[in-house]
């Protein structure tokens, strides 16, 4: 019902937009986030925006160089990625967690989401 698309291979300082496209239900009061897992890591946090859009947090790594955005009307939440680093590669994950009324909730914690995408790789060369 998740459905990650964007990624590639980039180089160091590049740029990419993933997205993620919800299908199946509406995902207008579910909270989004960005997830990635590197070869030989733990799934780490990147990004969440809340259902209304109004709120958003970024991982320590990612701050200032990555924005997460999102269209409910086209039930699609977005990850504009620049300045890309090496250790930004990885398989990144998009996942729904539904926060109901809650139009400022986000999370960082992987096991509160809901649904997850399959996943889409991003490569960034040095």
């Amino acid at each position: 019902q998740l459905q990650a698309s964007g990624g590639g291979l980039v180089q160091a300082g590049g740029s990419l937009r993933l997205s993620c496209v919800a299908s199946g239900r509406t995902f207008s009061f579910y909270a989004m986030g960005w997830f990635r897992q590197a070869p030989g890591k733990e799934r780490e946090f990147v990004a969440a925006i809340s259902w209304s859009g109004s709120s958003t947090y970024y991982a320590d790594s990612v701050k200032g160089r990555f924005t997460i955005s999102r269209d409910n009307a086209k039930n699609t939440v977005y990850l504009q990625m620049n300045s890309l680093k090496p250790e930004d590669t990885a398989v990144y994950y998009c996942a729904a967690e539904n926060s109901g009324l809650r139009s400022d909730y986000v999370s960082r914690m992987p096991d509160r989401y809901d649904y997850w995408g399959q996943g889409t790789l991003v490569t960034v060369s040095s």
